[in-house]
């Protein structure tokens, strides 16, 4: 029985884009036409204009269609206007095929719907824009999966993955995309609508009979050349697949005997038709999976073993070379995981996957490997994961191999071109030792993963593209290609030929079976409209016109503010260049270096766990989201955009919803630190234009807030007279739905001297911000009692007749970074003594603590703030410290709840700073403690205040949060130690939010001072 799907999976607000002038009649027509988004302006172009490739080409305009009318639409107008059409789902591929100077069609935000679902006769039929993880995670509770698990599965589109012919990491046991696609329903370059799919029922319409056709005489025609040039391996996805319609020699891509017609479409790249919907063959969902992780002191033993292991039946065997390994082990969130996986200091790692019914039976599988491994002198090399959560962990290193490995710091990167080159297993080894041989040759390293158990290995050589990777390239190309055709493997094995395998096609087949290619196209698209250039007539791969950085690419000098200096040595490193460490044209080092680090792959557009990218999340545009943002500052400091820089309107459009989150410092495995970069271009920003009112008063309301907490009934008053709190709220630009904070009498005016030292001269200071002063003092009241009933003297960072310490951040959301510079200075002055002693510096808001371990150290005050930041910890932070030292003397009695519901501050995330908050939650007897799986809160300071950020606030919260909040269980408490989060989850869910502070005082035992001493919590 079929079930019918209308909605989208994943429904975005709709805020009204940039849409610049209509200065042409194609923007015209289609805006006049389409309910979606209509992109011609210069930034919009910029963002689409490259792909997880080196190549850059700026389209003709952007279409987002809100529906199938919508698309269809679009394009019968660039059939009338006889423009070039280009299809796009998330833009992750990585040989340039969806760039091109052409009409961008972007599936993605609202052309991802399930049509159909037939869990019968298990087949699914989806929209193009649909992301593999959404539907896999739709299609779960059915007991079925869509097994073409590519490693960007958090972001890439079906459609795209059709149009790549992708595989994925266990395409051994399940084939690839072609082998899993049963129709697609596309339109043609003509108009026409066709359904292509499998044989057996013939086919509807005098178009797709034409086509058919004409398919199968050019097959037959070359028959001979086909079955001499078409490579005998799995993974070959160069060209159209032409061979499947060859009746004298069918091969593995056919329909019980049947040949099916949607293969021509599937890995064409978009250059025959464009794909509306398809309908894919799903495969029911392994019950059980276990894996080992085998560890190799050579590469060249992991290869040579690839062979052997295959011979078990895994279900996928990929590999993770020293390299990746490296770059892993310094990701604070992969480095836990890796470090599980190591036998010693390997070279390399495979993981074998072995899936099936019978989990004991799996088990042995593993027992059969450690035999092998044994046998081939390797004992002990084996380390099981046999637990989903432990596999998961690694599986998700793995994915993220190709960001890892873009997150390599310089000019100098991994560049894919001749990374999907596919050889027979047992040539394996011999392959990847003489390749490196090359590498040396060329003066440059290569770096290794991906699919071992087939012969494709993800291999890039570091390459410098601004300089003399062109010419590299090229040779290096050439000598890959001449041991590829030595073992009688294929030079495209997984990611698409684009436009650095384009002109490698005619090399790989022929120039007759070439020349067929060349009519196919012309069958289906005469007038070549379609992605021209890719497969058929494409350019030389080492053109540099359309490289990313094109002949003439250069920043001028940025005048940062902050210190980029980190990002500065390595790129003089890799380049060549003398220059020290804040000399130079940018005295303060790589600001542009730091903002070119996205390769745009696209790992922010993700959905799933984790903080990137909220306003994504909420939006689904390009220009909001780390990698469009990225590509934007990329084209502004270039002066691709206009003179203005980091200053230009389209930079502060693009950060306008950025809500410096710092997710993509957490999550981005390239690094890109968008949060720090906005800093930059509000100071850019500000220092040309100003500020305003509103964001004054934001700015300095540390400086203003000791006179306002001294009138608190003032403020109440004027909020609550009728007219006036409109009247100001619609003046300043304040959200009219919002509360607005409420100053209290100071904690810090109040506090009585600390106690006298005890617990053997134990000290801790205690940083009381802006924030749990003056909004909420009855959290710093929490942590005094805490901490000194855990036998610690508190200090205080109040001084008679001087303001209080304050961490700058309200400055460097307005982008006054002198001004933040000035409080972290006094900090510095104020904390030194403390830190010279050793003494902790704890604090509450994990915004403000965080900065001094972040930002401070972006001020160019060296060695000081690094010493600050050591000494820095969130309250919760120095707790545990203290417990697992087995100095800490707490004891704590039952709550009367019983559960306890976590949101993590994005801070806390970003730094890894939120365990420790379910730790110390897990002493208090009886209480258990669970995490709310959730990004932004969407209040993040005052951007939730702001009355035109009000709905994205609100879709933030709404994501997972406030839903969470709302469904706990009675009497639940909720703990969230941000102070913007707490006020989002009361207004949003009408519940109060505590600081765990407060959790732990209400905790504490009655009889403090007569409780004995204990090392570490009691229970």
């Amino acid at each position: 029985m079929t079930q019918k799907f209308p909605d989208s999976l994943v429904q975005p607000i709709h805020l009204v884009p940039s849409r610049g002038a209509a200065t042409t009649p194609l923007a015209a027509r289609l805006r006049q036409a389409l309910r979606g988004d209509v992109l011609f302006d210069a930034g919009a172009r910029g963002r689409y204009a490259t792909d997880a490739s080196i190549y850059q080409i700026m389209p003709l305009g952007v279409v987002v269609p809100r529906d199938q009318a919508d698309l269809l639409a679009a394009l019968e107008i660039a059939r009338e206007q006889r423009v070039p059409v280009l299809a796009r789902g998330a833009g992750t591929s990585q040989c340039g095929q969806t760039v091109g100077e052409a009409l961008v069609i972007d599936s993605s935000k609202w052309l991802n719907r399930v049509i159909d679902f037939d869990p019968a006769a298990r087949t699914v039929t989806v929209e193009p824009g649909i992301v593999l993880d959404h539907l896999n995670a739709w299609l779960k509770p059915h007991g079925l999966w869509f097994p073409v698990d590519v490693s960007t599965g958090a972001q890439c589109t079906i459609g795209g993955m059709a149009g790549n012919n992708s595989c994925g990491s266990r395409s051994i046991e399940y084939g690839n995309m072609v082998h899993n696609v049963l129709a697609i329903d596309a339109v043609l370059a003509d108009g026409t609508q066709a359904r292509f799919g499998s044989l057996r029922e013939p086919l509807v319409g005098a178009r797709v009979n034409e086509i058919l056709g004409g398919l199968r005489r050019i097959a037959m025609r070359e028959h001979g050349e086909i079955a001499e040039r078409v490579p005998k391996v799995l993974r070959r996805v160069a060209g159209y697949n032409i061979d499947l319609f060859d009746c004298q020699n069918p091969r593995a891509y056919t329909d019980d005997g049947f040949a099916n017609l949607s293969h021509i479409l599937v890995g064409a790249e978009g250059t025959l038709a464009y794909s509306r919907q398809l309908t894919l063959k799903l495969a029911p969902l392994p019950p059980h999976k276990v894996l080992g992780v085998v560890n190799f002191p050579t590469f060249y033993q992991a290869m040579d073993a690839a062979q052997h292991i295959v011979g078990l039946e895994p279900v996928a065997v990929e590999l993770v070379d020293r390299t990746m390994i490296d770059l892993s082990m310094g990701n604070p969130a992969f480095r836990p995981v890796i470090e599980k996986a190591l036998v010693g200091q390997p070279e390399a790692i495979l993981l074998v996957e072995f899936a099936g019914e019978d989990k004991a039976a799996l088990l042995a599988r593993l027992g059969e490997l450690e035999e092998l491994m044994g046998e081939l002198g390797l004992p002990g090399a084996v380390v099981r994961l046999p637990e989903a959560a432990a596999q998961k962990a690694l599986w998700d290193v793995r994915k993220a191999g190709l960001n890892i490995m873009m997150s390599m710091k310089g000019d100098g990167k991994p560049v894919s071109f001749i990374e999907d080159c596919a050889v027979p297993l047992q040539h394996l080894a011999e392959y990847t030792r003489r390749l490196t041989e090359v590498f040396h040759r060329h003066g440059t390293e290569g770096t290794w993963y991906a699919h071992a158990s087939v012969g494709t290995l993800h291999v890039r050589p570091i390459l410098d593209m601004r300089r003399d990777g062109a010419r590299k390239m090229r040779a290096i190309a050439e000598q890959a290609a001449e041991l590829v055709r030595e073992y009688k493997g294929a030079y495209s094995g997984e990611h698409g030929d684009g436009l650095c395998r384009g002109e490698w096609v005619a090399w790989q087949y022929g120039p007759r079976i070439n020349a067929a290619f060349g009519e196919i196209k012309a069958l289906f698209d005469p007038d070549n409209r379609f992605n021209p250039d890719k497969i058929v007539n494409p350019p030389r791969m080492d053109d540099r016109r359309n490289f990313r950085f094109a002949p003439g690419y250069a920043v001028a000098p940025l005048g940062a503010a902050l210190d980029w200096s980190a990002w500065n040595v390595e790129r003089d490193a890799q380049s060549g260049a003398q220059s020290a460490p804040g000399t130079g044209a940018d005295a303060t080092g790589g600001l542009a270096s730091a903002i070119e680090m996205c390769n745009n792959n696209g790992h922010c557009r993700k959905f799933d766990a984790g903080t990137m990218c909220p306003s994504y999340r909420v939006t689904k545009d390009e220009q909001h989201v780390t990698r469009g943002r990225a590509n934007t500052l990329r084209l502004a400091i270039s002066g691709q955009l206009g003179e203005a820089g980091l200053a230009h309107p389209e930079v502060k459009a693009a950060l306008d919803l950025c809500v410096s989150c710092k997710g993509c410092k957490r999550d981005c495995p390239t690094g890109v630190d968008m949060a720090r970069v906005k800093i930059e271009a509000r100071h850019a920003w500000s220092a040309l234009h100003g500020i305003t009112l509103r964001e004054r008063l934001v700015a300095f309301m540390p400086r203003y807030a000791p006179l306002a907490s001294r009138m608190p009934g003032l403020a109440a008053l004027a909020d609550n007279i009728p007219g006036v709190s409109a009247w100001a709220r619609r003046r300043l630009g304040f959200a009219p739905g919002r509360s607005l904070p409420r100053f209290k009498p100071a904690f810090l005016a109040r506090a009585a001297a600390p106690a006298a030292i005890r617990g053997n001269g134990r000290e801790v200071l205690l940083f009381v911000d802006t924030f749990n002063n003056y909004l909420e003092p009855e959290n710093a009241r929490a942590a005094v009692r805490v901490l000194e009933a855990a036998g610690y003297a508190v200090h205080l960072n109040a001084r008679p007749g001087q303001r209080p310490l304050c961490c700058g951040r309200t400055f460097l959301s307005a982008g006054l970074v002198e001004q933040a510079k000035h409080e972290a200075r006094r900090a510095l002055d104020a904390f030194r003594p403390f830190v010279e002693r050793g003494v902790p510096i704890v604090g509450l808001e994990p915004s403000c603590l965080l900065t001094l371990r972040d930002e401070f150290l972006a001020y160019g005050y060296g060695d000081e703030a690094q010493r600050l930041a050591a000494h820095a910890f969130l309250f919760e932070e120095f707790l545990v410290r203290e417990a697992r030292a087995e100095r800490l003397q707490l004891a704590l009695k039952p709550l009367g709840v019983t559960q306890a519901l976590v949101h993590g501050h994005c801070h806390q995330k970003a730094f890894d700073a939120l365990t420790p908050v379910q730790t110390v939650l897990g002493w208090i007897p009886g209480l258990e403690v669970s995490t709310i799986e959730s990004s932004c809160c969407g209040m993040a300071g005052s951007f939730g205040y702001e009355a035109e950020h009000h709905e994205a606030s609100q879709a933030m919260a709404e994501l997972s949060l406030l839903p969470a909040v709302r469904a706990r269980p009675q009497g639940a408490l909720v703990v969230a130690d941000g102070t913007s989060c707490r006020h989002q989850i009361v207004d949003g869910a009408q519940t109060e939010a505590v600081h765990v502070a407060r959790v732990l005082a209400d905790a504490l035992a009655d009889a403090l001072a007569d409780a004995p001493d204990r090392s570490g919590p009691t229970r």
